[in-house]
């Protein structure tokens, strides 16, 4: 385990995705948004019109970066990768970095998917060396996310959760637990999507993803191109009751609505923040 700063420093309320698109309107007229991510990718260059509109975005909201093309579960780190990220959390100085727990990348080939792993051991301390070399690069812990699946490697040497939850441990990093990719997940595989959150140590989550699905032929699949459904905001409730309140993004990357829909989405969210955090306060004191 590397030992890093722990400087995760997200608002306990609701955020949103940010693309391209809704850049103009967030910075013309500040809205009110509890924070926002933007993927990391997006913004490797070294100047431009794109970095010049995340520094104004960093300067009214805290950012959050969140990479989609680490490959922490692939065969070897992209060190020029990890550099640019590097450099661009030291410019942002973003109040948290997250990426997946998955597979994008062999043999110095590129897929342009976020791929599951195989839950073996082998798998397992390839991740956690790449995710303690990812931290000891940014000296910050890292948020992993599980990803939604759609197959799996069998044999597997445990379930998915057990091998999410033992990434956490062996390496300290913290966990983005997305609550639309486990139940997108648990019905495409058969399997209760609340034994995927009591597997989860409490103490690892410091961040929630809310999303939308389609379903396709029998498959949920995770296109964040729908609100979020009624069952995953079931499950968030759960996931607030177990863990407390985390701080809550909603994400959409297709078929985009207006600003005003995400943030709807982003109050629904809020709302049961603030009903987690007055029980909890009730029942503390």
């Amino acid at each position: 385990m590397v030992t890093v700063r722990s400087d995760v420093s997200l608002p306990l309320s609701a955020g949103i995705g940010l693309r391209a698109p809704h850049e103009e309107a967030v910075l013309a007229g500040s809205p009110r948004l509890g924070w926002v991510e933007v993927h990391s990718e997006n913004f490797f260059q070294a100047g431009g019109p794109a970095l010049s509109r995340l520094e104004a975005v960093r300067s009214r909201y805290p950012v959050s970066l969140h990479g989609v093309g680490m490959s922490l579960g692939g065969d070897a780190l992209d060190e020029g990768h990890l550099r640019r990220l590097a450099a661009l959390a030291a410019r942002i100085e973003p109040a948290a970095i997250s990426e997946h727990l998955c597979w994008s990348a062999i043999g110095g080939r590129w897929l342009n998917d976020l791929l599951p792993l195989p839950y073996t051991r082998e798998a397992l301390a390839r991740v956690c060396d790449h995710v303690d070399a990812v931290q000891l690069a940014l000296g910050r812990r890292l948020l992993v996310e599980n990803v939604s699946s759609y197959l799996r490697f069998l044999p597997e040497d445990w379930p998915e959760w057990e091998f999410v939850a033992e990434v956490t441990r062996r390496t300290g990093c913290l966990l983005l637990l997305d609550i639309n990719n486990v139940y997108v997940s648990a019905v495409n595989h058969g399997y209760d999507a609340l034994d995927y959150l009591a597997a989860m140590p409490g103490e690892a989550v410091a961040e929630i993803h809310l999303a939308g699905y389609e379903e396709v032929d029998g498959f949920l699949i995770d296109t964040h191109s729908r609100p979020v459904s009624e069952p995953v905001w079931r499950l968030y409730r759960e996931a607030l009751a177990r863990f407390g309140p985390q701080p809550t993004l909603i994400e959409w990357d297709q078929d985009l609505p207006p600003l005003a829909t995400l943030q709807q989405e982003a109050a629904r969210a809020d709302a049961l923040l603030r009903d987690g955090k007055e029980v909890r306060h009730a029942f503390v004191a």
